[in-house]
């Protein structure tokens, strides 16, 4: 994070696994405030006690993203591995955290809950959040189901109505990568001490650029130059259409080769 902070760090997000399990997300939320972060982003469950919300927040977090898979409890709690009140949980910390912050829901589609996309994003809508973000599970294929959304809720939600354009045009969510990935010089993710081309890259257990420390920039500038997103397994499968519109304008800008 120091790292980042000397080279003019402008958004940050913590990560997992579950990050507020990690005993030093407080200090480094902190760290990242006092050196001037703009957008401090923590990826949740949503399980963690409103105290530790509270001191997140009071750290300097200012976005949330949520997992929220269900619109009841019953199906809540089977998806959250059956422990009976974990949903109701989660449902109160996303209405609190939505009245005093950003707050986005994430919304994976499964065999088990995708017929019940239009209740579970109206459900979202109801607690007040920010926006909410739809994806099929990679298993379920490259495109959402077809949902039926009123405008009200489309036009109070950018991402959701982002995706809903694009499954209206049959642009896939996953795949289609352009030749050359922008991404790599503007975004990083870190596992441990290696730095990968993306969060999706890393997650599907491609290979790292490298290692932490002051020659990241010129590793992933290299990278930059030599790979060919299309020719990659891992990039031409999993690439998502947002990345997708990102290195479609980096290259219009840049007049790269797509």
């Amino acid at each position: 994070v120091q790292l980042w902070l000397n080279d003019r760090l402008k958004n940050i997000r913590f990560s997992g696994g579950e990050p507020t399990v990690y005993s030093g997300l407080e200090e480094l939320v902190k760290m990242a405030n006092d050196g001037g972060v703009e957008r401090i982003a923590i990826s949740t469950n949503g399980s963690a006690s409103k105290k530790k919300y509270q001191k997140l927040l009071d750290a300097g977090c200012n976005d949330f993203s949520i997992s929220l898979d269900a619109c009841c409890a019953e199906d809540g709690d089977f998806m959250a591995g059956g422990r009976k009140g974990s949903f109701d949980k989660v449902v109160k910390n996303i209405e609190w955290l939505s009245k005093v912050t950003y707050v986005t829901v994430g919304v994976v589609l499964t065999a088990k809950n995708s017929s019940m996309t239009e209740k579970i994003i109206e459900y979202a809508d109801s607690l007040g959040v920010s926006d909410i973000r739809v994806i099929p599970a990679a298993q379920n294929g490259e495109r959402l189901p077809i949902i039926k959304i009123g405008n009200d809720i489309l036009n109070r939600h950018k991402i959701l109505s982002y995706r809903e354009n694009n499954f209206r045009n049959d642009i896939t969510v996953r795949g289609a990568p352009n030749k050359t990935c922008g991404l790599v010089l503007d975004d990083m993710a870190v596992m441990g001490n290696k730095h990968y081309p993306c969060i999706i890259y890393m997650r599907e257990f491609g290979e790292p650029i490298g290692k932490v420390g002051k020659s990241m920039r010129n590793e992933r500038f290299n990278w930059f130059r030599k790979h060919d997103s299309t020719k990659d397994p891992i990039c031409s499968k999993n690439c998502l259409d947002v990345c997708v519109d990102y290195n479609r304008k980096f290259s219009q800008i840049n007049k790269l080769q797509l």
